[in-house]
């Protein structure tokens, strides 16, 4: 099926409640415009230097969503473009994003990313932890919280990806406790975003369902 193709049929099937972030990276200007041109906006790249080099060279009303691990050294690179950063993952980071943003007289909406999964090497706040840096919010005028995100486990263990999203939720559930209106949940990509709608979702982030596999090679 063409990009288009399966744009229409993820617009279909998804709930009017639930964003699809079309995650593009490693993939080209092209079929970015064979998205947005189907009725995509909103476009999920994970490298600050690729974000900066498409961005200009496609429509100016694309969304676009940091997924990635962002760098410290590498924010500026993703201010002017990002309408939402998914991926922050430590107060270190949180810290010179706000700073970064007040400099450039912005506000960022941000998601505090979650660990979740059972594989150390996903990255993210423990949930207390997240919760604990929600009450301080405040303390960051440059950023809006706006909810979370989170990874499962590579698994075919479906039972324990909902087990993983359901943590998630929970935790979101505990943040609108403490921000009511901040219920965002990024959760869901190629392989289980039908369990992830099920379990509450807000956003889904699938790249190649629709793109193909990328060529990292490139």
């Amino acid at each position: 099926m063409s990009i288009a193709g399966v744009i229409h049929q993820l617009h279909s099937e998804l709930p009017s409640t639930v964003k699809l972030v079309a995650v593009s990276k490693f993939k080209p200007v092209g079929d970015i415009l064979e998205a947005y041109n189907a009725g995509q906006r909103a476009f999920g790249e994970n490298r600050p230097q690729e974000l900066a080099a498409k961005a200009p060279a496609l429509p100016a009303d694309i969304e676009w969503h940091f997924i990635g691990h962002l760098q410290t050294n590498k924010i500026k690179q993703v201010l002017p473009w990002a309408s939402l950063i998914e991926s922050v993952d430590s107060e270190h980071l949180l810290t010179e994003i706000d700073r970064a943003a007040r400099n450039a007289g912005r506000t960022v909406d941000i998601l505090l990313e979650i660990h979740i999964a059972a594989e150390t090497t996903k990255q993210g706040f423990l949930p207390d932890e997240a919760l604990a840096l929600a009450r301080r919010i405040g303390d960051f005028p440059g950023v809006r919280l706006r909810g979370v995100m989170g990874m499962a486990t590579f698994t075919d263990d479906a039972d324990e990806v909902r087990r993983e999203f359901r943590t998630l939720k929970g935790v979101s559930e505990q943040l609108q406790g403490i921000l009511p209106g901040c219920d965002e949940v990024s959760m869901g990509m190629s392989e289980d975003w039908r369990i992830a709608i099920q379990e509450g979702t807000t956003i889904v982030r699938i790249g190649s369902a629709i793109f193909g596999e990328r060529d990292y090679t490139k």
